[in-house]
């Protein structure tokens, strides 16, 4: 009865329950938020999860800037028909080089999270070209001009400058074989490749994905981003408890 009578000294005094809400608010806030400041991290780390090369990361600016992200969301929620149909649920740690996340809310055409070695690269360039020449259903528009465009590389550099500011591991050699990088993954019979997949990982390809060795153009730098979207985790040997090294 004491509690009860207390209680409605707040009911009858607006500026007191307002001083309730905020101490009850401002002591969860507390509990919930306090304990991040002594977190290095809340993302698990997991074995294969790296930065973008350049030549990804060039088509991931293309893949932002065509809006492809309005369509196609990037996360595999944890429920059985998602995983079923797309494959293991998205890992927070395969987005933590994403600035920003490519998660999306919407579905028109499927999830791409896992889209990374589906198709081949021939797949790639005739469903951009003409996308109801694979998909005859499909309502998604042509991108048949992104083969004949030449890649902007000029300012790559300072792409990955910009990364690194936000906190992508990015290092000095890394920001200084920019140009080097994106041509050797583009050629599949570069030497450079060595170097490489040394900085960025042995999963790295490097090939000529839009079928004209001549040029890297903006098509090669889309399709060498699609194929390594959820292909750096090897699910085979993923433990959701075990924590490891990462780049």
């Amino acid at each position: 009865m004491s509690l009860w009578k207390h209680h409605g000294k707040f009911e009858r005094h607006s500026l007191l329950l307002v001083i309730g809400i905020l101490v009850v608010v401002s002591i969860g806030g507390l509990v919930e938020i306090a304990p991040l400041f002594w977190l290095q991290s809340t993302i698990e780390k997991v074995e294969g999860v790296r930065p973008y090369t350049p030549l990804e990361l060039a088509g991931r600016d293309i893949y932002i800037r065509e809006g492809c992200y309005v369509c196609h969301s990037q996360m595999i929620r944890p429920l059985r028909d998602e995983v079923e149909r797309y494959g293991h649920y998205s890992l927070a740690a395969e987005s933590m080089y994403d600035h920003p996340f490519q998660w999306g809310s919407k579905r028109t055409g499927p999830d791409l999270a896992r889209v990374g070695g589906k198709y081949s690269d021939g797949w790639h360039v005739d469903h951009l070209t003409n996308p109801r020449s694979v998909v005859p259903e499909s309502v998604m528009p042509p991108y048949a001009f992104l083969k004949d465009k030449d890649l902007r590389q000029v300012d790559l550099g300072k792409k990955l400058i910009a990364m690194k500011r936000l906190g992508v591991p990015y290092s000095q050699e890394d920001i200084d074989k920019v140009l080097v990088d994106v041509e050797a993954q583009a050629d599949p019979y570069s030497s450079d490749a060595v170097d490489l997949r040394k900085r960025y990982g042995a999963k790295v390809v490097n090939r000529d994905f839009d079928g004209d060795p001549s040029r890297v153009t903006e098509m090669d730098a889309l399709i060498a981003y699609l194929q390594m979207l959820g292909a750096q985790v090897d699910f085979s040997t993923y433990h959701p408890d075990q924590t490891q090294n990462q780049r």
